[in-house]
């Protein structure tokens, strides 16, 4: 993993109040500059309906990671053009990869999008889920 993708890391778990453990998120405090543009990058990420499919079919995969050549199929896109909406997914630092022969197999990271579920969740919102 780059320095970069720990950045956007760091910064969600700064922007969330968050370590490894559970704390308030998005009505706790408002962002500062730099948080919001880091977040804002995840988000852009996210923002697109290609990059959301592809990451819903990373996460969603049994056993946990999946090849590239069997997300490409799913797509009328190139196979270039799917490789560069991991590209923007990894650098968001919500998946990482690793190549194993010709193929690159994908992961989402674990706890990235539980971080962002908690920091857009406010005490209003987990009260209402209650209800």
């Amino acid at each position: 993993m780059s320095k970069q993708e720990l950045g956007v890391l760091e910064v969600i778990g700064e922007a969330t109040g968050q370590d490894a453990a559970c704390c308030p998120g998005l009505a706790a405090a408002p962002l500062d500059d730099e948080r919001a543009a880091e977040l804002a990058r995840v988000f852009k990420a996210l923002g697109d309906p290609v990059r959301l499919r592809l990451l819903s079919m990373i996460a969603s995969r049994e056993g946990g990671e999946v090849c590239v050549c069997e997300m490409t199929p799913a797509f009328d896109l190139s196979q270039p053009t799917i490789s560069h909406h991991l590209k923007l997914l990894r650098q968001a630092g919500l998946i990482d990869c690793e190549r194993r022969g010709t193929w690159v197999y994908y992961w989402a990271l674990p706890g990235v999008l539980d971080r962002l579920a908690t920091f857009l969740t406010t005490a209003r919102t987990a009260e209402v889920g209650q209800a």
